[in-house]
């Protein structure tokens, strides 16, 4: 039976792969947590935000509107306040200043997630290098021994299979996280361009509005 003493020598053999793995694991866990802190309330706080700037633009209230983007500390709000700050221009030009926006504020949002991706990809390949060293191991046990059973060359095997499974381990997790975080970053981004769309529409509100009753005004 592989008691914990055991299992921690036979770690300690494999130290070549189960090192990497390791420090993948740490590096994955880090990154997954630090996301997932700032991805807390993104979504619903976003959609708040683009309602109540909504309707003030439906108001004519535009100063209002600025305050709202101005004091939130979402992102949403700082791409919203710079498409307030353009006053007159075609619906292709607003598409395109907020375009440019979302497409930095998802790169923001995928900060880090690629390590995740890497330690998910790589590690049943460091997985198998550490198999492929505890059966070298085991080869030169068994000849170095002369010949013998199968007790000659059972740590080789066992550090082999846990390099093994370790490596399928953190790739599994790994792979887990990393889609989960993507998917996250796909829902907030969606968020994102419901609250551009939307702005877009108001502010040709607001502009239709203001140019209706300046030809009235001038009649």
């Amino acid at each position: 039976m592989l008691n914990a003493d055991h299992l921690i020598d036979l770690l300690i053999m494999g130290w070549l792969s189960n090192v990497p793995l390791a420090i993948g694991s740490v590096l994955t866990l880090g990154v997954f947590f630090d996301r997932i802190r700032a991805f807390r309330g993104l979504e619903a706080g976003s959609r708040k935000l683009a309602t109540g700037v909504i309707d003030a633009l439906v108001k004519r209230n535009l100063a209002g509107a600025q305050a709202l983007c101005e004091k939130s500390r979402l992102p949403v709000g700082g791409m919203m306040l710079e498409a307030l700050r353009w006053e007159n221009i075609a619906l292709e030009d607003y598409d395109r200043i907020l375009s440019t926006l979302r497409a930095e504020m998802g790169t923001q949002l995928r900060r880090g997630i690629w390590i995740i991706g890497t330690v998910g990809s790589l590690a049943p390949f460091v997985g198998l290098f550490g198999t492929v060293v505890g059966i070298i191991r085991a080869f030169a046990d068994l000849a170095g021994a002369g010949g013998g059973g199968f007790a000659v060359v059972a740590t080789s095997l066992s550090e082999a299979l846990i390099a093994t499974a370790a490596g399928l381990g953190v790739a599994i997790v790994a792979l887990v996280l990393y889609n989960y975080l993507n998917t996250r970053v796909g829902s907030i981004t969606a968020t994102y361009a419901r609250a551009a769309e939307r702005l877009v529409q108001a502010i040709l509100f607001v502009e239709s509005g203001a140019s209706r009753d300046g030809g009235e005004g001038a009649a």
